[in-house]
């Protein structure tokens, strides 16, 4: 990608000095928007503008993208922020090429397989949750440097610095914002730092107060002056490591926060590698996610082969939901005995997606009768038609409040990039002086086997990175990108990305229709997880005839993502209600 040092520095002047409407009012929701010149969509309406005004100036889409990033820092810090790690999966419309960044959390050195077990006893997930103990290597700030400089036109600096004014500035509170800070009121008051950000009067903000975080504003001048090395190598990294290994935690406090061991030595190891993407074929388009760590890329392009073999598109809504219910729980059991990272584990990435393997599996589906609760996995390397061995590989909790963020610009380039600090508000531990809550990515190990007496390819290890459920997703169509997706939501990320996917590809629904529609998650489980909407549909009693049982959720994801259209426009989607809506975006709207 060619830079462009002059028009970059006009870019970072203006974008320096905050418009007079974002200082008054803060922007609107807008769940789906069409035009010209490029396209942004998050979760937050600030972000989204600040990413559609990098591209408004000239800057391309991973531009846009590290600086709608680094605004969620801000606007979204329960689920996003410089403390955490994500994958990023970019397309370059010159060369066709898509490219992923594993800025994956990392395991401190000294970590093994009995990192969660004390006295031979495995500690209490709550207790690992809040610790620093749970705290990974940050990879976030090493995506951001790495994906500028390879496919951006921006500096770091100039790219988080309207994240940085935003900081300062402060950002209007919302009833979702107001809701993350009551439901971490608890944790958040044993922690000093914590407490003097989030509840400065002792309780939590209430919505349309002004949220500030002039902490924060002065890391991001610290990484925007110094780089990323602030972090890896200097001042901001020390901070954390001390904080890690002595949670600063209130003497009056009665909670146990074990300490963690990270050190000096993991910030400084620490890489953000380029990855090849996972790939599959479907419906005669290429279908691109994130490789192991994350298990994201093959578990949604094992779903989408499984579902190649029926003709959906022709499908009645109750056999159409039925097969992907059951595509996902037969994917699932495959991606719990096999993904793990690969540095430690063999992981059979194209065997998974064969569509040899993905037969063997779906001639397992009747039309008459669900799948029988929890299955065994396949042998992707010998499969069998309608074989499965071993025993079954239940799917662990993952936290569920990740974000996501979708861009594209005038050039056809595209990123879907997914990124978090796990549980709603991480660790629940901010760094003092710093602004930011720390990780708590290692709990996405396995505690211990998930199957006794069959290997894990999950469970913690000396620098290892722990198996994700991120799923960005980026569909070409002869080369050129026609639809990028993803969604927050622990585990089921992925059905939440492989029902948008079939919705837009075999239903004939709009992106907008797909990210609304009401969802459903199988995840090798003995019960389906659906939101009421879907409970109440007709189809659902048809569901439960063929043998399906589900257990009913509030919200299933918050999914973001760009469509192009035959004309060449974007359209930008985000969600209209779950999570409080998000904020689409396009340069020169037409519609």
């Amino acid at each position: 990608m060619l830079r462009i040092s002059v028009s970059a520095l006009v870019i970072a002047s203006v974008l320096a000095t905050p418009t007079a409407a974002s200082a008054t009012a803060p922007p609107p929701r807008v769940p789906e928007v069409t035009g010209w010149g490029g396209a942004v969509s998050s979760v937050d309406p600030d972000a989204s503008q600040i990413g559609v005004d990098v591209l408004r100036r000239g800057g391309n889409a991973v531009d846009a993208a590290v600086a709608t990033a680094a605004a969620l820092g801000v606007t979204d810090p329960f689920s996003a922020g410089i403390g955490g790690g994500g994958f990023l999966v970019h397309h370059d419309a010159r060369t066709g090429r898509v490219s992923t960044l594993d800025g994956r959390e990392t395991a401190p050195a000294s970590a093994t397989e009995t990192l969660f077990v004390e006295n031979g006893a495995t500690i209490p997930f709550d207790q690992v949750v809040t610790s620093g103990l749970s705290v990974g290597v940050p990879g976030t700030p090493m995506t951001w440097q790495r994906a500028l400089d390879r496919w951006g036109t921006l500096s770091l600096r100039q790219a988080i610095a309207p994240a940085e004014q935003l900081a300062r500035r402060g950002v209007t509170v919302d009833a979702t914002f107001a809701q993350q800070v009551t439901g971490n009121a608890a944790r958040f008051a044993d922690f000093p730092a914590s407490r003097a950000l989030f509840l400065p009067d002792g309780r939590p903000p209430v919505p349309g107060s002004r949220f500030r975080n002039p902490d924060l504003a002065d890391t991001y001048r610290e990484l925007g002056r110094r780089g990323v090395n602030a972090l890896y190598r200097g001042d901001v990294g020390r901070d954390v490591v001390r904080t890690v290994r002595t949670p600063p935690v209130d003497p009056a406090a009665t909670r146990v926060v074990r300490p963690g061991d990270l050190t000096t030595a993991d910030l400084a190891a620490y890489t953000a590698p380029e990855r090849e993407p996972s790939r599959t074929s479907y419906r005669g388009l290429d279908v691109y996610g994130v490789a192991p760590p994350s298990s994201g890329g093959t578990t949604v392009g094992e779903a989408l082969n499984v579902l190649e073999s029926a003709d959906v598109a022709r499908l009645d809504q109750t056999q159409y939901l039925h097969r992907f219910l059951e595509a996902s729980r037969l994917s699932f059991a495959d991606r719990n005995r096999w993904v793990g990272d690969p540095a430690f584990a063999d992981v059979p990435v194209r065997e998974l997606l064969s569509q040899r393997f993905a037969d063997s599996r779906a001639c397992l589906i009747s039309a008459e009768r669900a799948l029988p609760g929890v299955v065994a996995p396949g042998d992707p390397r010998r499969p069998a038609p309608c074989a499965a061995g071993g025993a079954a590989a239940p799917t662990p909790y993952e936290g569920e409040h990740t974000t996501h963020l979708t861009t594209a610009d005038r050039w056809g380039n595209v990123v879907a990039y997914t990124l978090t600090i796990e549980q709603e508000g991480g660790s629940g531990i901010v760094v003092p002086g710093r602004g930011f809550l720390l990780n708590n990515e290692l709990t996405d190990f396995s505690f211990t086997p998930v199957t006794p007496g069959v290997p894990d390819p999950n469970l913690p290890g000396p620098g290892k990175r722990p198996r994700s459920s991120m799923a960005p997703t980026i569909v070409l169509d002869r080369g050129a990108a026609v639809l990028a997706v993803g969604s927050p939501g622990g585990a089921s990320i992925i059905t939440t990305v492989l029902q948008v996917l079939t919705g837009v590809l075999d239903r004939d629904l709009s992106l907008a229709e797909a990210v609304a529609a009401p969802r459903a998650s199988q995840r090798n489980a003995a019960n389906t997880q659906a939101e009421a909407a879907f409970l109440t549909a007709p189809q659902a009693e048809a569901l439960r005839s063929l043998g399906h049982t589900f257990t009913s959720t509030a919200e299933l994801g918050a999914a973001t993502g760009v469509h192009r259209q035959r004309d060449g426009r974007w359209t930008a989607v985000a969600e209209p209600t779950r999570r409080g809506g998000g904020a689409a975006r396009v340069v020169h709207p037409t519609s």
